[in-house]
C-alpha cells in the first residue's frame, strides 16, 4: 500500500505536439516559459520517441508500458480496432491498487469511451469523437451550459484533422485547454487528502483544429514562422489530387497557408503553457509541489507541411520525435539536466512506478529511466528505439523506423523502399542516404537490426535474413489484440 511519503504524480500530456516546439528544445520563436522552467528543474530527454505516431497506439503503450505489438494496436485502422480494455496492468490501475487516488482529465481515447482502465474517475474531452451510443463528453456538456450565445463548440468551421487555421470563435474561457486545467485544479482541491494522487491532465491540443485564442494566434501570425523542411525526396508527396482536401494528409499548399497553420499551432502551445502555469501554481499554493513528480510528454508530433506532409503516422522527426520532461520530487535532489539516450513512451510507466517504490509488472516492455535521470551507470541501456505504424490513409504510410537520435532508418513494407538519414548533419531529414554507394554498409547495419526485431514476430515480415516486401498482402494484425479483447469480455 502507498505511504504518506510516496510522491504525488502529475502527468501532463499534449496531443500531437512535435519535439521542436519548446524553448528547452532550442526553439527561439515559441514562448513556453512554464515548460522551460519545469525543464530547468527536471530532466529533458533529448531523444524521446513515440512507438507508434498516432493517438490510439501511442496512448495504449503509455497506459500499459507495452510495445505496440504486445498491446495489439499498430495504428489507427487496418484491422487494429479501437483501444478496448483487457490490459493485464495499467499505470493508473497499479497506482490505484497501491493506494493512490487516480484521476484522468481531458483526452483519454479509451473504448468504450467511459472505460476507466484503472482510473477511479475520468472527465472527458474527446474532441468530436462519439464512439458510444448517446455519448456526450464532459467538456461538450460544460460548454453548452456556459456558452454566451447561439453557437456550438465546433462553429469555427475547421475539421478535427485539417491543416486550416483561424482564431478561436468563442470566448477564451470556453476553450478546451482552459477547461482541462480548470478541472485539474478542481480535482487537486477536492482529492482524498490522506492519499497520494495520480492526475493525468491530457490536453486535446495542439492537435487540429488550429484554433488558438486570438491573443495567441495573432502573436504568431505577426511573427516569421519557421519554414517546413522539404527533402530532396519529398516530391513523392506532391500530389495535387490529395492536396485539394481540407483534411489533406499530403500535398503542396501555399506558403501563407503553411505559415498560418504553424501560427495557429504555435499559438495553441503557448496557450497550453500558460494554463500549465496555472496548474503548477495550484500545486505550489496547496503545498504539494515539492513532493510531486511531474511528467510532461506528447503522444506524437505533427508534420506541419514538412516534406509536403501533414498530421502524423510517419516515422519522420516532426511526427515521431516527442518532447519529454520529468521533474522528480524535491527529496531526490538535482537530477541530470539532459539525457541523450533514446527513450520511448513505454518507459514512462516503469519510471513512475520505480519512483513511487512499486513493483513493475512483468507485462511491461519499457524500462525505468530513473537511473538515467540520477546519472547512474546503465551499461545495458538500449542503443536505439523501434517505431511502427500500419497503413492508415494509404499503403505508403505503413512503416517501421529505428533511431538512436543520431541516425534514422525507415522501411516501407508495402513499397519495398528504405530511407536512411544522418540526423546530426541533416536534422530535417532532407537527404536520403539509402541509395548512396558509400552508405551501403551503414544501411545494411540498420536493416539487420530491423530484421532481428521483426523475425521474432513470425508474421511474414522477414525470412530471417532479409525484409520481405508486403505489397498486395493482407494487413499485418498483431495476435495480441484479439487475445486481449476477447479476455476482456
Amino acid at each position: 500500500m502507498a505511504s504518506k511519503q510516496q510522491p504525488n504524480i502529475v502527468m501532463i500530456m499534449t496531443d500531437q505536439q512535435r519535439w521542436d516546439t519548446m524553448g528547452s528544445y532550442g526553439n527561439e520563436i515559441i514562448e513556453t516559459v512554464n515548460l522551460d522552467a519545469l525543464a530547468a528543474e527536471g530532466t529533458v530527454f533529448e531523444h524521446a520517441y513515440t512507438p507508434s505516431p498516432s493517438c490510439i497506439p501511442a496512448r495504449a503503450s503509455l497506459l500499459s508500458g507495452m510495445d505496440p505489438w504486445h498491446t495489439g494496436i499498430l495504428g489507427m485502422g487496418a484491422g487494429q480496432g479501437p483501444m478496448e480494455t483487457g490490459f493485464a496492468h495499467t499505470l493508473p490501475g497499479v497506482l490505484a491498487d497501491a493506494g493512490y487516488h487516480t484521476q484522468g482529465i481531458g483526452k483519454m481515447h479509451f473504448y468504450p469511451q467511459r472505460s476507466l482502465n484503472g482510473f477511479h474517475h475520468t472527465l472527458l474531452d474527446e474532441s468530436g469523437r462519439v464512439e458510444d451510443r448517446n455519448f456526450v463528453s464532459d467538456y461538450q456538456a460544460w460548454f453548452e451550459r456556459n456558452k454566451t450565445g447561439p453557437y456550438e463548440f465546433v462553429d469555427h468551421g475547421i475539421h478535427w484533422n485539417s491543416w486550416m487555421a483561424r482564431p478561436y470563435h468563442a470566448p477564451e474561457y470556453l476553450h478546451p485547454t482552459n477547461w482541462t486545467v480548470n478541472e485539474s485544479i478542481a480535482f487537486i482541491k477536492r482529492r482524498d487528502p490522506r492519499k497520494p494522487f495520480f492526475l493525468k491532465t491530457s490536453f486535446a491540443r495542439p492537435h487540429s483544429p488550429f484554433d488558438a485564442p486570438s491573443v495567441y494566434f495573432d502573436l504568431y501570425d505577426r511573427k516569421r514562422m519557421p519554414d517546413p523542411f522539404v527533402g530532396d525526396w519529398a516530391h513523392i508527396h506532391d500530389k495535387p489530387e490529395d492536396a485539394v482536401s481540407p483534411v489533406a494528409w499530403r500535398g503542396v499548399r501555399k506558403p501563407e497557408e503553411v505559415r498560418r497553420a504553424r501560427a495557429g499551432y504555435y499559438g495553441l502551445i503557448h496557450h497550453i503553457d500558460h494554463q500549465i502555469g496555472r496548474l503548477i501554481q495550484c500545486l505550489e499554493r496547496e503545498g504539494l509541489y515539492d513532493n510531486t513528480m511531474i511528467v510532461f510528454l506528447s503522444d506524437h508530433g505533427d508534420m506541419l507541411g514538412d516534406h509536403n506532409l501533414w498530421r502524423k503516422t510517419y516515422g519522420y522527426e516532426g511526427s515521431a520525435h516527442i518532447p519529454m520532461i520529468v521533474r522528480l520530487p524535491r527529496s531526490y535532489g538535482k537530477a541530470k539536466g539532459r539525457v541523450t539516450e533514446p527513450v520511448t513512451i513505454q518507459d514512462v510507466m516503469p519510471t513512475i512506478l520505480d519512483i513511487a517504490g512499486l513493483d513493475i509488472p512483468e507485462t511491461v516492455d519499457g524500462r525505468s529511466m530513473k537511473g538515467l535521470m540520477l546519472d547512474a551507470e546503465i551499461a545495458d541501456w538500449r542503443e536505439y528505439v523501434h517505431g511502427e505504424h500500419c497503413a492508415c490513409y494509404s499503403d505508403e504510410q505503413e512503416m517501421h523506423f529505428l533511431t538512436d537520435g543520431k541516425m534514422k532508418y525507415m522501411w516501407f513494407p508495402r513499397l519495398g523502399s528504405e530511407q536512411l538519414f544522418d540526423l546530426q548533419t541533416d536534422p530535417g531529414e532532407c537527404r536520403n542516404l539509402a541509395d548512396r554507394p558509400e552508405e551501403q554498409r551503414r544501411l545494411q547495419h540498420w536493416r539487420r537490426r530491423l530484421v532481428d526485431i521483426l523475425a521474432k514476430r513470425d508474421a511474414g515480415l522477414t525470412d530471417e535474413a532479409e525484409l520481405v516486401n508486403q505489397a498486395g498482402k493482407p494487413a499485418i494484425v498483431s495476435p495480441y489484440y484479439k487475445v486481449r479483447v476477447s479476455g476482456a469480455k
